[in-house]
């Protein structure tokens, strides 16, 4: 999953942190953060896929525990090693990687913006969001399953537990990640050396569960059990769910520590523990919760706890990475400003946005009360990551056509596959749709349906706004021609249109008759890449020595600070001073109409939407004593 946490927001910060800290510590940092997710799928994988097969709690013979654990090997294989690592951490958006990074890369190589690549992004984003609500249920949960092989007599508290774990999760969110995540690399660390020491020791025993590498055993379980393989591949999926934080989570540490991380520790110690567990089985075919029961009776509760810690790891990389995805919609005008608080002086990247954590918390303590084991959830596991992950091929095949500039039979022979892989997964996954499967569903199908809402409804406003707007130049010259009378300081009069006079403005010189000795229209832009250098964040000019314009241009991951980037405007001329400016901003008071561009309830939704908008004074970080709001109805 996505983390933020640790992420610098400036590229030269970035780089500068990489070169001091090293490849170890990078490594390091990445397990914690990247790996979080898929290092504990081996807390309910397999048992899934046993559950699947219909084999738990009866004998098992050799060849399915084989086949089992090869569709196992080769799905970490095809998915994680070579769709990720070899293909699509290339794909960075000037270093940043992710669905919405991806689609605007794919959106750049386009003259006219296509519709579609911008509908395939918010569907990806809407589908992680779905994913984000699982992740902390069905991870904490299975960890704290635990206790029902340690202690049985606890077994009735599972579900308290869990929800007071993340409970407890949720409410420290507001003060900030920093003091956690340092250690998050270093217990992710013991996590995997525990899982593959655990794994080896049982291999040891049945050396011959090694053969479950040759693919033969997997396609030889699919094709004769044929009536359970959908149900089965469905199960496998688990095992690599949380591969996309390889690509989410790109812009932190770079291609090549993820890399390393994945080779030399997170894949072997996977495959040593799924083989361990394996093992185990064959030797023990009554087995209910391998992966606890396959260790020594004094290592069990010290597991528990090393396994609850594992997923609050897991759980807390998911919910920093909704918040960052939701900011990176908000800036690209997906979604509604929502309020967000820094939690950090030093690193841009910790926030912490009170309204998305409260709609998280309530959506995942729902589903561990009602779904109430884990098993019951993995049901409702995948349909949303799978989908993703086919969005994200599709992105790719853009990126390789349009930028790699690869002829298209290359890029046919590398998507196909991939293609037909994602599919395969998502077609089982959808089979467990009336069991669970329409959790995430119906949590993206909101979130998209919310997306289309603000930008159907931004565009109806903007064209209602153009209407009525006077162009600047105009105004400039009529105000020339009879000049009002003037007061000392700087007015800057915020809008979203360049060309337009800012309401803000007409509505001072109707109420005032006064004009500022300086007017600067200012207006914010977001452009596709995540981050604007500072020669390139601002752009002024000037009319006449009472009016000019600046353009600021941030990147869809770095936070707008409108003060800041203005004094990046005293190399283009202009002096300013902060103590004698005034911000002019227009509030919006919206109005449905019986008839306009959506359905009257749909515009009640947006109107909903707007009036939660976090206001542009906080949003833009403008010091609150020295803006002036001017109110104006506006019907939709």
């Amino acid at each position: 999953m996505i983390s933020t946490e640790l992420r610098a927001r400036d590229p030269q910060v970035s780089s500068s942190a990489n070169g001091s800290r090293g490849m170890p510590l990078l490594v390091l940092g990445a397990l914690g953060v990247v790996y979080g997710d898929i290092g504990t799928s081996p807390l309910y994988a397999f048992r899934e896929a046993l559950h699947a097969s219909g084999s738990l709690n009866v004998s098992f013979a050799p060849l399915e525990v084989l086949g089992l654990l090869s569709l196992i090997v080769w799905a970490l294989t095809t998915v994680v090693t070579i769709k990720y690592v070899s293909f699509v951490l290339r794909a960075d958006n000037n270093g940043e990687g992710g669905t919405l990074s991806l689609t605007a890369l794919a959106q750049q190589s386009f003259k006219n913006k296509p519709l579609w690549v911008l509908v395939l992004g918010v569907i990806g984003a809407s589908l992680f969001i779905g994913d984000a609500i699982i992740t902390p249920a069905i991870s904490v949960l299975s960890a704290v399953e635990g206790l029902e092989v340690v202690a049985p007599t606890l077994a009735h508290w599972i579900v308290t537990i869990t929800v007071a774990i993340i409970l407890a999760l949720f409410l420290v969110q507001r003060f900030g990640t920093e003091r956690v995540a340092s250690v998050f690399g270093p217990i992710t660390a013991l996590w995997f050396v525990a899982l593959g020491v655990s794994g080896l020791v049982h291999i040891v025993e049945q050396p011959s569960i090694l053969a479950a590498v040759n693919p033969y055993y997997g396609i030889r379980f699919l094709v004769l059990h044929a009536e359970i393989a959908i149900p089965v591949l469905g199960a496998v999926f688990l095992a690599v769910t949380g591969a996309e934080a390889l690509y989410v989570d790109l812009g932190h540490f770079g291609r090549r520590p993820i890399v390393v991380a994945w080779f030399a520790i997170v894949f072997p110690c996977l495959l040593l523990n799924y083989f361990g567990q394996g093992a185990f089985v064959l030797t023990n075919p009554a087995a209910g919760h391998p992966f606890f029961e396959m260790q020594p009776d004094w290592a069990r509760m010290p597991m528990v706890i090393l396994a609850t810690a594992a997923t609050v790891i897991a759980s807390q990389a998911v919910i920093s990475g909704a918040y960052s995805l939701i900011r990176q919609a908000m800036h690209l005008n997906l979604l509604p400003r929502f309020h967000v608080q820094h939690t950090s002086e030093t690193q841009s990247g910790q926030i912490y946005m009170p309204q998305v954590n409260t709609l998280l918390m309530i959506c995942v303590i729902i589903l561990i009360i009602g779904f109430r084991s884990s098993s019951a959830l993995s049901a409702a596991y995948g349909i949303a990551v799978t989908g993703e992950m086919l969005i994200t091929v599709a992105l790719l095949f853009v990126v390789m056509r349009r930028i790699w500039r690869w002829s298209l039979l290359l890029a046919l022979l590398v998507i196909i596959p991939l293609a037909i892989i994602d599919t395969g997964f998502f077609v089982a996954n959808i089979a467990k749709f009336a069991q669970g499967g329409w959790v995430p569903v119906v949590v993206a199908l909101t979130v998209a349906f919310l997306m289309q809402t603000w930008m159907a409804g931004r565009r109806l406003l903007l064209v209602k706004t153009r209407a009525d707007e006077i162009p600047l130049r105009t105004v400039i010259e009529s105000l020339t021609k009879k000049k009002p009378t003037t007061v000392p300081g700087t007015a800057v009069f915020l809008t979203s249109d360049v060309e337009g006079a800012p309401t803000a403005l007409l509505h001072s010189l109707k109420h005032y008759k006064v004009l500022h000795e300086k007017n600067v229209i200012l207006s914010v832009v977001t452009a596709p890449t995540p981050f604007v250098a500072d020669d390139d964040k601002i752009f002024y000019e000037s009319f006449t020595p009472h009016f000019s314009r600046a353009i600021i241009t941030f990147g869809y991951m770095e936070t707008p600070n409108v003060p800041r980037a203005l004094i990046l405007a005293k190399k283009l001329g202009w002096k300013f001073d902060i103590m004698s400016t005034s911000f002019f901003l227009s509030r919006r008071t919206l109005i449905p109409a019986a008839k306009g561009g959506m359905p009257f309830w749909q515009d009640r939704v947006f109107i909903a939407l707007a009036s939660n908008a976090t206001s542009a004074t906080d949003y833009f970080r403008l010091p609150t004593g020295r803006v002036v709001e001017l109110g104006i109805q506006t019907t939709i």
